[in-house]
């Protein structure tokens, strides 16, 4: 989807106007693909802008770097509030897409990324649903890739770098061109990982599936955890198994979550009707109470809120 410009970027303590927010062409992390991000939505609410779990996503872009051996010069607490001010200050109050990037600056060059500089920055703008709003009510159709998600032990799945997005962005250009929404990646064994920037669930016997992240290569959620606490508070078992790509064929119901793409019901794996081909119950409660959440509609959820005052 397109970016919309805002007025301005937080880059390293300054807020830098959109067009002017430059890197070298000799940045490190231009080159290696070393640098560590998130993305972060905002939601309109009925008490104001609220970013939803900001310090989850922080603490998760400062986990990400310590895996990378990055030391970023500032603190969970100054990014959170940097993320607010940039929100803040480019009057996003309908809500908007947040992206911090912690990235190695220019003046060293080579495989040893550690005399690099640490460089923070943080821009946001609105931003759509991610796999466009058919796709949200009516549910999206997938591909397993033939691309396979990376092995934990080759590349630290852990982490959300950017360089590994290469891998995803592969899957997703195949999935495109054949006619397809998204792609379904398998972890080198085989199993069901995840989808090339979402987590995945199937409903099956009235229970939510989904695949253990660590051990399948995929990313930690925190919209994934989000709706696994929204399940059990409504009463629905959540299981963390392994999963076969005939698992999704076979599946009552399926969905995907992600930051951008919220949560999105699955119609279709490989030509396979999943369920009856249409959002199923269990998808449909749970989206409306994840929405109703991130919206702060909910009391039991409103601690996941930081607030843009």
């Amino acid at each position: 989807m397109p970016i919309t410009p805002t007025d301005t970027i937080w880059m390293d303590g300054e807020m830098v106007a959109w067009d002017q927010a430059r890197v070298h062409v000799l940045t490190h992390t231009l080159h290696y693909g070393s640098g560590v991000f998130e993305g972060i939505r905002a939601y309109p609410t009925p008490a104001g802008v609220a970013v939803f779990r900001l310090g989850d996503h922080i603490d998760r872009l400062l986990s990400s770097a310590k895996i990378l051996m990055m030391d970023v010069p500032y603190t969970a607490e100054q990014i959170c509030e940097a993320v607010r001010k940039v929100v803040r200050e480019n009057h996003l109050d309908g809500g908007c897409y947040i992206r911090p990037l912690v990235y190695l600056g220019y003046g060293e060059m080579g495989l040893n990324p550690l005399p690099c500089s640490v460089s923070v920055a943080i821009a946001a703008w609105p931003w759509g649903t991610y796999l466009g709003d058919e796709g949200l009510a009516r549910g999206i159709r997938l591909k397993v890739s033939s691309w396979q998600r990376h092995d934990p032990n080759a590349i630290p799945t852990a982490a959300k770098i950017t360089g590994m997005y290469v891998n995803s962005s592969l899957a997703k250009v195949e999935a495109l061109k054949a006619g397809y929404d998204e792609a379904v990646m398998l972890a080198p064994d085989g199993k069901v990982s995840e989808c090339t920037g979402e987590n995945l669930f199937v409903v099956s016997g009235g229970r939510l599936l989904t695949p253990p992240t660590s051990s399948a290569g995929a990313l930690d959620g925190i919209t994934q955890q989000s709706v696994e606490a929204i399940a059990g508070d409504l009463g629905i078992q959540v299981v963390h198994q392994d999963l076969l790509r005939t698992d999704l064929y076979g599946a009552d119901e399926a969905f995907l979550t992600g930051t951008a793409a919220e949560l999105v019901p699955i119609r279709e794996v490989d030509d396979r009707v999943v369920g009856s081909g249409k959002p199923g119950p269990l998808t449909t409660q749970l989206q409306q109470t994840y929405f109703a959440a991130v919206r702060g509609e909910v009391d039991r959820y409103k601690d996941w809120l930081d607030y843009v005052e």
